[in-house]
């Protein structure tokens, strides 16, 4: 049962850290959020 909490709560976890990831890596970075934005949707390589 703790297992599955720890899973559910590491999943979770990830799910908010995805969805705010531009401002998560502006603020670890210390890079206007703007940089970093065109940096993930810029053209594909």
């Amino acid at each position: 049962m703790i297992g599955f909490l720890i899973l559910l709560v590491l999943v979770v976890g990830g799910v908010v850290a995805y969805r705010n990831r531009v401002s998560l890596l502006a603020r670890i970075l210390g890079q206007p959020e703007a940089r970093i934005e065109r940096r993930l949707n810029g053209p594909k390589r």
